[in-house]
């Protein structure tokens, strides 16, 4: 699909709620991003922060959902960047790693909440309501 093509599905499904996905696993894009769509949200997925970054600025979510631990630019390095581009968007910062006191740096940074991994869909999908209003009003 061409940009300009893209950039059109992208205005076309601006009534939707946008979330991006963010994950080096790609199982875990997909199963998301399914999940995603069945609950009527308009989903992308990137596997590593340059290409977040750039669909951040394409895409414009209004939620990332972003893997604080990643290969190359790590989920912080990422959460710093995107709050650089775009102040309003939501981060929600995921972990297999029980960490609490990065978790809490990344709130501390501007993330929103992390949930850790396996994800509870229903705790997710909690969070994400909860996100949603707070910044669709």
């Amino acid at each position: 699909m061409k940009r300009n093509e893209q950039m059109m599905l992208y205005k076309e499904s601006d009534d939707k709620e946008r979330i991006l996905v963010v994950d080096d696993e790609v199982e875990v894009c997909n199963a998301l991003k399914e999940f995603l769509i069945l609950k009527k949200y308009a989903v992308e997925t990137a596997l590593n922060g340059p290409m977040a970054l750039k669909m951040v600025e394409d895409f414009n979510p209004h939620i990332v959902l972003l893997d604080i631990i990643m290969p190359g630019m790590g989920g912080v390095d990422v959460l710093k960047r995107i709050r650089n581009i775009n102040p309003e968007i939501g981060i929600i910062m995921t972990t297999a790693v029980v960490d609490e006191e990065l978790a809490k740096s990344t709130i501390r940074l501007g993330a929103y909440d992390y949930i850790t991994k396996p994800i509870d869909l229903n705790h997710l999908e909690t969070v994400l309501m909860v996100k949603m209003i707070d910044i669709m009003g």
